[in-house]
């Protein structure tokens, strides 16, 4: 039990062997007492509660719930019912009557907490280190800070104490601690988790986030949480299908060399190189933006009337009983003072206006890759400047929310000094399974031992996924496949990619006359081929807008591909082929253009 690795598939595969949950309850507390580390937790839901949890689970059902016997904790500004709520700051603490709607969504799943993580004060920093309670140690290296304000959530992952845990983001912390521990951590589309229960730090941007070994086990955690909640105005449905495998082409946004911004330190910077490395092997086309309106926006989350959230959120304690905040918790809050009403729409301004400039470049993109911090800093560094590198560390996250996007940052192999390597990939909101697929794949690649563990990574599953009841199988057969020129009306209108297959051998394919830029043209013949497709799952919602902008000679039929299923596809009428070159022989359209057909795309 003591060598059990805590990842879900060792888990399940331990209970399907007959392993007992109140065995692994036992074994979690075991390994909380074994690490000798006060600040992980501000609260243990007691042991024997815990197990009975365990025991009132009902027979072993991976199927109907997918989060059996799986031990969890949560940030301590999430209700859990029985425990107290503190936000690190035991002045403000409360006893909740219920679960959060996210806590109580993963105990329906079958996860059992055990307690609830120490965070930064008020969820407001990206270190770790603003909590009047014992500071947890970073779980890789004890003199580097351990990451904010999700602290606590993302050591007890690292260290092996609990397959996942919840965490918050507002301006990077569900992603900052991920890349100080080596560890996932899965930043939601906003209202994708319920913030039902939740002690807010900014209402407008805060996302309940999720840290895991894996990026298999935080989607996993992901899809149990995120149900949709009418009661919370922020909340939107979420699409959670099963992971599919990521698309053979696609385009990555990354800053330009002259916006890129690792202040000085060279092994960062190297090891950022070699992230984007492995995402071109994966077929990314690397695509250089001017990163500098997204630091502008960056700025506006702490130096502007944002700020004011995080005072309304606090108001009562902060204007009545200010002695009680952290000293530089209380600093930061405190400047909202000094904004006015005026200030809050001059900001809403200002944003907006930096929303007009970066839009065409997130349009350009299927995603974007950026370092997850840019560099590291230890405990003596912020004893001796307890700003500086925080702001330092929301380089790359500050942006994120104030543009609505969704994020995954992924350990990737270790920098030339051994610290932990991370990418974080970054999409437009609704997403998130997009960046799962792609970021699985990475880790899976990046061959690195799980958080602090030792842990070997388990082997990916074969992907086999499938469109959900409200999507519709498309597939594409040209231009429109991942990264080319058309594929981008599919993924703005939520598509998401299946699968690179071919069809039966039962098709021609042609380039149709006209262009350039020529169009293929595929149909149905007793002496065709397998052509090469690839299979999109379009939101049915969407399906009629986007068949309406098809042009003849081509429209949508029914292909049957070489498994012998049958999907939506693009044909072509067969008198649209006069003057077309039968290019067949190519296999696919993306051979065809690679022969040469220069002016095809």
């Amino acid at each position: 039990m003591k060598d059990l690795p805590f990842h879900i598939q060792a888990l399940h595969a331990a209970y399907a062997r007959g392993v007992s949950p109140i065995e692994v309850i036992a074994e979690v507390y075991r390994r909380i007492e074994a690490a000798g580390d006060p600040g992980i937790f501000i609260h243990l839901v007691d042991p024997e509660t815990a197990g009975a949890a365990a025991a009132a689970l009902p027979p072993f059902d991976p199927v109907a719930m997918p989060l059996w016997g799986v031990p969890f904790a949560a940030k301590d500004n999430i209700d859990a019912a029985g425990c107290p709520t503190t936000c690190a700051c035991p002045a403000s603490a409360y006893q909740p009557s219920q679960d959060a709607v996210a806590v109580a969504a993963l105990k329906a799943a079958g996860a059992i907490l055990v307690g609830k993580t120490n965070l930064d004060q008020f969820a407001t920093g990206l270190v770790g280190v603003r909590s009047p309670y014992p500071i947890p140690r970073n779980a890789v290296d004890p003199a580097i800070v351990p990451g904010g304000s999700s602290s606590g959530s993302a050591v007890a992952v690292a260290r092996g104490l609990v397959s996942f845990s919840l965490g918050t983001d507002t301006a990077g912390s569900g992603r900052v601690p991920a890349a100080l521990n080596n560890i996932v951590g899965l930043k939601p589309s906003l209202g994708a988790i319920s913030a039902t229960g939740l002690v807010p730090a900014c209402r407008s941007l805060d996302t309940i986030s999720i840290f895991a070994l894996t990026v298999g086990d935080a989607w996993a955690a992901f899809r149990a949480a995120a149900v949709f909640d009418p009661s919370d105005a922020y909340a939107r449905p979420a699409s959670t299908p099963a992971l599919a495998a990521c698309p053979p082409a696609f385009r990555v946004g990354v800053p330009t060399p002259a916006t890129r911004i690792f202040l000085g330190d060279a092994a960062q910077e190297a090891a950022y190189d070699a992230a984007l490395e492995e995402l071109a092997a994966l077929g990314g086309e690397l695509v250089e933006l001017d990163f500098q309106p997204f630091y502008d926006i960056a700025r506006l989350l702490y130096d502007g009337p944002w700020v004011g959230e995080r005072w309304a959120a606090t108001e009562a304690i902060i204007r009545d009983r200010p002695e009680e905040m952290h000293p530089v918790t209380r600093a930061i809050i405190g400047k909202a003072e000094g904004y006015s009403a005026a200030d809050a729409f001059k900001g809403q301004y200002a944003l907006q206006a930096l929303k007009r400039i970066v839009q065409p470049m997130l349009d350009a993109v299927d995603l974007m890759a950026v370092p997850t911090i840019p560099t590291f800093y230890s405990v003596a560094d912020l004893e001796a400047d307890p700003v500086t590198p925080n702001s330092n560390f929301g380089t790359y996250t500050n942006f994120v929310n104030l543009l609505d996007m969704c994020g995954l940052a992924v350990p990737m192999a270790a920098r030339a000094d051994g610290r932990p390597g991370s990418v974080t990939l970054l999409g437009r909101a609704g997403r998130d399974a997009q960046l799962a697929a792609l970021g699985e794949t990475l880790h899976d690649r990046s061959g690195v031992a799980l958080g602090a563990t030792g842990w070997a990574a388990p082997r990916g599953p074969e992907r086999a996924a499938a469109a959900m009841d409200d999507e519709i199988a498309l597939a594409a057969v040209g231009a429109h496949m991942s990264g080319l020129p058309l594929n981008p009306e599919l993924t703005r209108l939520g598509a998401r990619f299946l699968a690179a297959t071919t069809t039966s051998a039962d098709y021609r394919l042609y380039a149709l006359p006209g262009g350039p830029p020529k169009r293929p043209g595929m149909v149905r013949a007793k002496d065709g081929a397998q052509i090469a497709v690839e299979v999109w799952a379009v939101p049915m919602a969407r399906f009629g807008a986007f068949i309406a902008g098809v042009p003849s000679p081509l429209g949508i039929g029914t292909v049957q591909l070489a498994d012998g299923s049958s999907v939506k596809g693009f044909l072509c009428e067969a008198a649209g082929l006069e003057g077309a070159e039968d290019v067949t022989a190519h296999g696919g359209w993306r051979a065809y253009l690679a022969a040469g057909a220069s002016d095809a795309a």
